[in-house]
């Protein structure tokens, strides 16, 4: 690939943003792809300032977690979360909209915008979260800011892979070429390396690597 092309994945709290940024990138790198993650900016700004940011601090982050994409030039780059969270967050918490320009002129950058959806349990996470009763306002904000751009969202519903295939599926990648298939069994091969039978199916943890790769990107 001669030039990057960008995903953002957007959405409220305890959504699955990260396992889905990270869960992506795995699936396009067994498949050949060059791909990059850009963690979020404000999780580390919280973790290492030991508190949440003061509203004059929150362009600074916004600008941050921006110049983290811009920096990677080629191939894939999976964002998680980009400065139109940011700008939402201070428009909500401080009744600041003035992120909204500078966030929605960089996510015109991207070329696939993902929101997750609203299905997952709410799980307290430290300073980052607030509480599940202001996941549906920061979902709305996050809508209307992008339709008022003008710029296009696929929002990946489900639990476990299911999201995580209805997320290619809305990134137009899951269609599965023969070197992929073989390097996905290979790989469901070497994790096992034959010993035991493979109870993907029946498994219920998302981040089972069985999981993940067995029957990842079914028939629908």
């Amino acid at each position: 690939m001669n030039r990057v092309r960008r995903v953002a994945i957007l959405g409220a709290e305890s959504t699955g943003k990260s396992w889905l940024t990270q869960a992506l990138a795995g699936v396009m790198q067994m498949r050949g792809h060059a791909v990059s993650t850009v963690d979020e900016v404000l999780r580390a700004w919280c973790d290492r300032e030991g508190r949440t940011p003061l509203p004059h601090e929150q362009m600074g982050i916004a600008q941050a977690q921006a110049q983290a994409v811009a920096r990677i030039t080629r191939g894939w780059v999976i964002s998680d979360t980009t400065p139109i969270m940011t700008a939402v967050y201070s428009h909500m918490l401080f009744d600041d909209d003035s992120l909204y320009p500078m966030a929605l002129a960089h996510q015109a950058l991207y070329d696939a915008t993902l929101i997750t959806g609203l299905d997952l349990p709410w799980v307290a996470d430290g300073l980052q979260r607030d509480g599940p009763h202001v996941r549906g306002p920061v979902d709305t904000l996050v809508r209307q800011a992008l339709e008022r751009a003008g710029i296009a969202y696929r929002v990946v519903y489900g639990q476990g892979h299911k999201r995580l295939n209805n997320a290619l599926l809305a990134m137009g990648l899951s269609s599965e070429d023969e070197a992929a298939r073989m390097t996905r069994e290979n790989a469901q091969f070497a994790i096992n390396q034959g010993r035991t039978v493979w109870q993907c199916n029946e498994c219920s943890d998302p981040d089972c690597e069985h999981r993940l790769f067995t029957g990842l990107l079914a028939k629908r």
